[in-house]
């Protein structure tokens, strides 16, 4: 019987994708409602792609690869909201007096090759599956998505997700890795506030965290991947943004 060996991966691989940055005026009611309900911050990222799929997929963020991340400076009344998409995106919507600055747009063209060393930072929303009350042996049993609210279990719910040399893209139960890997005494994990929307989304509760550090790449396809697709929980809700520099 011949036995078929795992593919090595590719030396080398291609990342496209546009970036927006849009600095925003904390104060005006535009930016304060995005920073006080997370389905409005939701609005305010799609705003930008109207028009690219058909009004009311399901999927539509993914299939844009729209991706954002977001940070507030209470002092300077900032909010920097940064968006990254596979599709150009349009913020002309945007009331002009809730802008500090114009919209600032770029490409962003990089090829990774196995063993660069890259600058990160990620939001995360980091959740485990709880077995649910009873605890039932029965696999077909879905378990309850419980977020972890502490640095160190955030910072081992990442480290699952990396890849060391000679790794397959994921893990047998299906999780994806990132294709690299990083000193887990040099990662810095601080907890952000949670988010939330009210009515009539009045269940959604996003516990967040900021991860930052420093990755070598291994697998340079499924670093690609996971810069394009994020990684956990809550892309819809400005989580999973991986920033390399």
């Amino acid at each position: 019987m011949k036995t078929t060996r795992p593919t090595a991966p590719s030396a080398t691989a291609r990342f496209v994708a546009t970036h927006s940055v849009l600095t925003l005026d904390a104060r005006h009611p535009y930016a304060a409602k995005s920073l006080v309900d997370a389905q409005d911050m939701h609005r305010t990222v799609m705003s930008g792609f109207r028009g690219w799929v058909d009004n009311g997929s399901r999927d539509a963020r993914a299939q844009m690869g729209v991706l954002s991340t977001w940070s507030v400076d209470l002092k300077r009344a900032s909010l920097v909201l940064v968006v990254q998409s596979g599709v150009p995106g349009d913020w002309s919507r945007v009331p002009r007096a809730a802008l500090l600055d114009e919209p600032h747009t770029l490409t962003v063209d990089r090829t990774f090759r196995v063993g660069d060393t890259l600058d990160f930072r990620t939001v995360v929303h980091p959740t485990h599956s709880k077995s649910p009350a009873g605890g039932s042996a029965d696999a077909k049993v879905r378990g309850v998505r419980v977020a972890h609210t502490r640095p160190d279990h955030v910072k081992n719910w990442f480290l699952r997700r990396l890849q060391a040399e000679g790794e397959p893209p994921a893990e047998e139960s299906g999780l994806a890795r990132v294709g690299a890997t990083a000193d887990p005494a040099a990662l810095a994990v601080r907890m952000l506030p949670t988010v939330s929307s009210p009515a009539p989304h009045k269940g959604l509760r996003i516990i967040r965290a900021e991860i930052r550090g420093s990755l070598t790449v291994t697998d340079p396809a499924t670093l690609v991947a996971a810069l394009t697709r994020g990684i956990g929980h809550a892309r819809a809700y400005s989580c999973g943004l991986i920033l390399v520099r």
